[in-house]
């Protein structure tokens, strides 16, 4: 059965990465959720999605330049809820059990990695007992294999669409590297539709992600072909396409 995942919480539903979001997102009966992770200059790991501020808050400029005080006071677009922490969105995640959390670890601003940000997400992740609920997320191989170095024992994803599939030599290439290195491959529908042959022939549909989808027509299409694990802003579209799929092939 394919596995469905709320996409930054469920960002159709609720403020991205918002509080609000992961709270609700867990009554809908989805597999596994999603989040971003970056690291702040004062040390603190907040959970949003861009390296700015700009786009999905009231403030404008770096989010490694938060203070704890600023992100207090910075609102996310839409709603009274401020920019979580780590701590704070697995403080809530942890209460449910058996939900999966796909951790994505970003860059900053100039599309570096964070220096020693494996490490401390690691730790908040341990600290809350969730290592093995947890696949560690990244499209930087370079932050991967930092992951397996701090903590081996911990699942990894990786992500690629086709501009990064380019970037690495092509897709064949890319999956080449990442044989060992990550325990799920999360593909872009496009690319993933593109080169359904070539993938397939290397990965099992069980270790194959494919994202984001939120028409009914392309949830409908990837759940027919058994894909392993389905990423969406609306997941709880995601999860009512499932269970008509599922009444359907059940036996009269």
């Amino acid at each position: 059965m394919t596995k469905i995942t709320g996409h930054r919480g469920a960002r159709n539903l609720w403020p991205e990465n918002s509080m609000t979001g992961f709270r609700n997102v867990l009554v809908l009966g989805v597999d596994a959720i999603e989040f971003d992770v970056h690291l702040t200059d004062a040390g603190e790991l907040v959970v949003i999605h861009d390296a700015t501020l700009d786009r999905t808050t009231d403030k404008t400029g770096p989010v490694r330049s938060l203070t704890p005080e600023m992100r207090g006071e910075t609102l996310l677009d839409g709603s009274d809820d401020t920019v979580p922490t780590l701590a704070d969105v697995l403080a809530v995640l942890a209460t449910s059990e058996g939900k999966q959390l796909h951790v994505e670890i970003k860059s900053d601003e100039a599309k570096q990695p964070y220096p020693g940000i494996a490490e401390k997400v690691v730790a908040e992740i341990e600290q809350f007992g969730l290592a093995d609920r947890c696949h560690l997320t990244s499209f930087d191989l370079s932050v991967l294999e930092e992951c397996r170095r701090v903590a081996p024992d911990i699942a990894r994803l990786v992500s690629v669409n086709a501009e990064w599939a380019d970037k690495q030599g092509g897709l064949e290439r890319f999956l080449e590297k990442v044989d060992g290195l990550a325990d799920i491959v999360a593909i872009h529908h496009e690319l993933m539709d593109a080169d359904w042959a070539l993938i397939t022939g290397k990965l099992p549909l069980e270790n194959l992600c494919v994202w984001t989808l939120n028409d009914e027509a392309l949830i409908r299409r990837w759940l027919d072909r058994g894909i392993g694990h389905l990423t969406s802003d609306s997941p709880d579209l995601a999860l009512k396409l499932r269970r008509e799929t599922q009444f359907q092939s059940e036996p009269a």
